[in-house]
């Protein structure tokens, strides 16, 4: 069952609010999550850089769908309205980045990789209070942490969303069962348009032909299973691949890593 979270009720608002407004460049907000819970749509005045030590976040916003694995964080300009769902018990550890801060690590949403480095200093910068000393040790985990952000490498988990009604029936049923095989003939009927027209559309809304996005949304759920402990075989399967040597070629290509490479990122300290 679905978890909704009052993510802006009184009490929320007032716990946030300090970590919105506070007079640093950089600070750090920790708080673990249950599974399924729901943030629904809400944007914030600063940017984030939402990271989980634990857990797969997946965050929604106007214009793309994001998986959020260990491992990576996922950067939000200002202002960005996004939902945010918990894939089993998620453990959020988020930075928030005054304007100055932000501008320094860019102006668009992004996955990125986390470092072994980034991940210390991210943890460490949670634990520093709000109002750190300027010149202590909370000043250095900022730098850093933006000097990390900025040099961080850009992965690919981000799917853009189209807005027509119709793709939008067709992409809510893929995201909910990545393997299925229907053609583009079939998935007309269920968005009553023809497939010449959804292929169309697909591509002019999201740059990606209905192929590509689709092998793109089932890789992307395939890599959160792995970095959940399932094996090549089960993510192969949730990808819609019979050959595990064919799933591993084209998760390699997107990626660039193999299969097992992200099995064993998965995380086992939790903080």
């Amino acid at each position: 069952m679905e978890t909704i979270g009052q993510f802006l009720s009184p009490t929320r608002r007032a716990e946030i609010l300090p970590f919105e407004t506070a007079p640093r460049p950089i600070v750090g907000f920790a708080c673990d999550y249950p599974s399924g819970f729901s943030s629904g749509s809400h944007s914030h005045p600063r940017a984030q850089l939402l990271y989980a030590i634990s857990g797969v976040m997946r965050v929604e916003t106007q214009n793309s769908n994001y998986v959020v694995p260990p491992t990576t964080a996922l950067f939000l300009p200002a202002d960005a309205r996004h939902a945010v769902k918990m894939d089993g018990p998620v453990a959020m550890r988020e930075l928030f980045l005054r304007e100055d801060a932000a501008s320094r690590v860019g102006l668009q949403p992004k996955v990125i990789a986390v470092s072994a480095l980034l991940r210390e200093v991210i943890i460490a910068a949670c634990a520093e209070p709000v109002e750190w000393a300027p010149k202590g040790r909370g000043y250095h985990l900022a730098e850093l942490s933006l000097d990390e952000i900025a040099r961080a490498t850009p992965l690919p988990l981000g799917l853009p969303l189209p807005h027509d009604a119709r793709l939008r029936r067709v992409v809510s049923a893929i995201r909910d069962r990545p393997n299925d095989n229907r053609s583009m003939e079939e998935w007309g009927d269920v968005a009553n348009a023809s497939s010449r027209t959804l292929a169309r559309i697909f591509r002019a809304e999201t740059g990606l032909s209905f192929r590509q996005w689709r092998q793109q949304a089932r890789l992307t759920e395939a890599l959160s299973a792995l970095t959940m402990g399932a094996p090549p075989s089960k993510a192969a399967s949730i990808a819609g691949f019979e050959s595990i040597p064919a799933f591993g070629a084209a998760f390699r290509t997107l990626f660039g890593i193999t299969p097992r490479q992200a099995r064993q990122l998965r995380p086992d300290i939790r903080r």
